[in-house]
């Protein structure tokens, strides 16, 4: 079976966890890659060389790998730049996340050399973007699937809702294989991404950021001195 054809209904797990976070190990990240796979999803998706590394010793379901990475005066961070995407490449990646939104990234690469560099390792290539137009250009660049994972995270669609059922619904028309990815935080809005056109969802922070459930719960609670 093709690896795009593992994903397709499922869920995809984001297992990753803050700079700083007891949790931001690889052996600790694995295990709960682990845990999602035996428990249903068909998919994680993993930041860092390390974890994709530690992951991908434990794992029979795909894994999307992203390199997160800041460069001074450029705003992508997501596999930015082709020494990104060789790293995810050499880590174990089965299919290569990148920023596909059409701000400038360091050294001028191009959405185009992204998806050539990661299809010339025979990898996938998986466009995260944030408009119908990032994903319309990504398509029609090649990129296997297209993602609505940057959505609300840039100026221009700063303060949407999320999930962005409406754009999933657009970007469905495209042809492409599209996943549903953001502000998925309970199990009911996975049927609704799915039933608006996603073939895959992707559920990071309300399954897998143990320290932002904790702060939220925390937050609600009266301390007390016993």
């Amino acid at each position: 079976m093709r690896v795009i054809d593992k994903l397709r209904g499922g869920l995809i797990v984001s297992v990753q966890a803050w700079e700083g976070s007891a949790l931001n190990d690889p052996y600790v990240l694995a295990a709960i890659a682990q845990a999602a796979e035996a428990n249903g999803a068909v998919g994680v998706r993993m930041q860092g060389v390390a974890n994709i590394k530690a992951a991908r010793r434990k794992l029979a379901i795909p894994i999307v790998g992203l390199i997160k990475r800041d460069y001074e005066g450029f705003q992508p961070y997501i596999t930015p730049t082709l020494h990104e995407v060789e790293e995810a490449i050499e880590a174990g990646s089965h299919i290569v996340a990148f920023d596909a939104t059409s701000r400038p990234r360091p050294g001028g690469v191009t959405v185009a050399e992204i998806v050539e560099a990661i299809h010339a390792a025979g990898l996938l290539a998986m466009a995260d973007c944030a408009t119908v137009a990032d994903a319309h250009e990504a398509h029609e660049l090649g990129a296997d699937i297209v993602a609505t994972t940057l959505c609300g995270y840039t100026p221009g669609t700063e303060g949407w809702s999320l999930p962005a059922i409406g754009l999933v619904a657009e970007l469905a028309k495209l042809g492409s294989f599209v996943i549903g990815e953001g502000g998925i935080s309970k199990p009911e809005l996975v049927t609704k991404v799915l039933a608006a056109g996603a073939h895959a969802v992707v559920v990071g922070t309300a399954i897998t950021n143990v320290d932002w459930l904790v702060r939220e719960f925390a937050s609600r609670a009266e301390k007390r001195v016993w």
